[in-house]
Formats: C-alpha cells, structure tokens, sequence
C-alpha cells in the first residue's frame, strides 16, 4: 500500500465517522420504530400468516397510493418479482434481454430463469444506469427489425426486452431509454428494486415501463423481512401476475384446479404486515437519508480526490446506499480505503463486479462496457441507514 493511498483512506475514514460517528457501522440496516409490533401481532392474533389474509391486500393498496402505480402484486422477494414480470412481459426461452453490466446479480438471474439470454450494455456516469445514446448507437450496429420484431443480426435471436436498473436508488434517463425502446420495439421492464422512495420527473421509479419491481429485503429503505412486488398499470396483467402467482389457482371453494403452470410465489401475510407498517414511515426513512446525503456532501466537498454520487437532474432519490466516487486518478486507491475502513470498524463496499464479467455470464453477448468498467473501479458505498440522517421516526 503506498503512503498516498494510506493517506487518502485515513482522510475518507475520518470524514465518515466526522458524519456517522465513532463504533461499528454498516452498510444499511433496518428502523423499527413505527407500528410493526402492532401489526405484526394484529397478525398473528388473526391466525393467518401465510399467503391469505389482509395485510397482503392492505400492502398492496398502500404501494399503489405511494407510487401511483395502478396494480402492485407482492411476492417473496425482488428476483421473483422481475422473473415474473419478465415471463408476463413476453420474454420467451432464448430470448435476448438487454440489462446492464453494471447491477447485482439477480437482475442476470431473472433473466436465465425465463430460459433467455441476457445481453449486456454499458451505463452512463450521471445516473449510473444504462446510457441510452450508446444503446442506440449500439443496436443500430447489431440489430435489425423485422415485422416488428427486433432481431440480433450476429446471433439470429429475439431482443426482446430491456431491463433498466435505478442503481443505488437513482433513476436513469427513462424518457430517453423507452425512446430507444419504442424504436427497436422492445418491452420495458424497470428494475427498480433499489428505488422506492425516488422520483423522477414527477413518476415513481418502477411506473414507466410495462412492468417494474421493487425488493423490500433487509437492506432496502424498507423491509419485509424478505419479499419484493410488480408494478404495472396494465389491469389484464395485473390480475394475470395474481393469478400466476398464487399457482395458477382456479377460484373454487374447495376445488384444486389449475389452469397453467404457477408459480408458489406471493407474499406471506405476515412479511405484508411489517411491510405495511414500514410504508407508513417511508416519507420519513427517503427524508433522512437525504439529509445524510447533504452531511456526507458538505463534509467531502472541499476533498478533490473524491465526490460523493448526487441525483440526476429532474430526480427526487431515496438515496438508498450513499455512493463516494473517487476520481479517475485515484481508482486504484479502492481496496485500499475498502481494507483500511473494515480494520476501523466501518463496513464499505465497493460495486458489484460487472455482470458481464461473472462466471456465469462471462460467455453472454455484450457491448463494450468501458464506462461501467471505469464507474466499477470507482464508486465505494458508504454507512447509509435511515437512522444516520439524523431524525427518528
């Protein structure tokens, strides 16, 4: 380690705690300070804790008013949640779906679970989501259209979606990107499992698309212990995704009949009751980290080797995990700072290796993704909990 980049991490861990304090931090952990005993035991005391009962319903309606989206399906966790979208959506076996290099894992997975292909692209540096000017450029380059259909020339399959991710909690160009959609004729699925809370433009991250999803896992701005839902303002689909979701059930008092392969995946009544108690405190959890946000702004601002990551213009972002970015010059610094912060107590992390360079998908088609592989080097995330910002619910 050379003494500049011991330097460097023993400036940006000193300015952390100058925010966070001193003791053991990590990355984001839940608040529980609202009505989840209360509901959790309204629960209970009704007996019914698995996929029947009202808290589900109750969740569901609450999402809809929250995020304006029409229709909100809970399920077990975000990934089932983009899997079912995904298979609602149309994406068939070896279908290509284009998804960004630059996301967690899950965003690929969904995509291999529908039999289908994922197909990388590079992300832009504002937003940190896919770059629609280069996605154009790039399917003008490998892709042609046929009776509608979207075509890759080299591989001869379907492109038949794009999954735009909101990554860190902020929301990509989504006018510009279901342009370049809307062109290629292809399906817009919004990963938006780190975005509740976040606005751009006046809409919900998660309600552009055809479908969106969100993650409610225990490291979101709020949780259900594990679970996940499907935002669309499609009603045929709406009542589609219920239906395929609860194992394709026919309504019948006691009659087990099926019309299509299901699938065993809605939310359990009593994750929806700690969901439902968590979203009445979501105004406040989106305002404190947003005034975490300008503390870790304010204290990092007169530090040139570093910024730390802001909402695109026109956004209003959850800032779910605060991001510092260190400049270009100082990308090789990251395992340093990662190193020196563990040995003090302070659980940083980097991004997520590149999905185009994870074994599973390392033979997958992609575009060059130089961006994505520059912002990956760069972009460390901070202590980020809705309790840092300063104000208890």
């Amino acid at each position: 380690m050379s003494n500049d980049g011991n330097n460097l991490a023993a400036a940006i861990v000193t300015t952390i705690r100058d925010v966070v304090g001193e003791g053991d931090k990590v990355l984001h952990e839940p608040v529980f300070r609202g009505n989840e005993w209360a509901c959790l035991k309204e629960c209970l005391d009704s007996g019914y804790v698995s996929s029947v009962g009202e808290f589900v319903s109750r969740f569901e309606e609450a999402l809809q008013d929250y995020t304006g989206a029409a229709h909100a399906i809970a399920v077990v966790n975000g990934t089932e949640a983009l899997h079912m979208a995904l298979l609602l959506a149309g994406v068939e076996p070896n279908d290509e779906v284009l998804v960004p290099a630059l996301s967690f894992i899950a965003t690929a997975n969904a995509v291999t679970y529908c039999g289908a292909v994922p197909h990388f692209v590079d992300s832009e540096g504002e937003s940190l989501g896919i770059d629609a000017e280069k996605l154009r450029d790039y399917l003008a380059s490998i892709a042609r259209q046929q009776n509608g259909i979207c075509l890759n020339r080299h591989t001869g399959r379907v492109i038949r979606a794009l999954v735009p991710m909101h990554v860190f909690g902020h929301m990509c160009d989504m006018d510009a990107l279901l342009a370049v959609a809307e062109e290629y004729g292809l399906v817009v699925v919004e990963d938006a499992a780190e975005a509740l809370g976040s606005f751009r433009d006046g809409s919900h991250a998660g309600t552009r698309g055809l479908f969106g999803i969100l993650s409610f896992n225990g490291n979101k701005i709020l949780t259900t212990g594990g679970g996940g839902a499907i935002l669309t303002n499609n009603a045929t689909l709406a009542t589609k995704a219920r239906h395929l979701t609860t194992t394709a059930k026919l309504p019948h008092p006691w009659r087990y009949r099926h019309d299509a392969v299901g699938y065993n995946c809605r939310m359990p009544n009593i994750n929806a009751a700690l969901g439902y108690a968590q979203l009445e405190q979501l105004p406040v959890f989106v305002e404190n980290k947003r005034k975490l946000f300008a503390r870790y702004h304010d204290a990092f601002s007169s530090m040139p080797d570093v910024k730390i990551l802001q909402e695109p213009a026109g956004c209003h972002s959850n800032y779910w995990l605060q991001t510092l970015m260190l400049a270009p010059d100082q990308a090789g610094q990251q395992e340093t700072l990662l190193e020196y912060a563990q040995d003090q107590g302070l659980k940083l992390r980097p991004a997520w290796e590149l999905l185009n360079h994870q074994t599973p998908y390392s033979d997958m088609p992609s575009m060059p993704t130089d961006v994505a592989e520059a912002l990956q080097q760069r972009l460390i995330n901070l202590p980020s909990g809705a309790d840092l910002g300063g104000d208890h619910v």
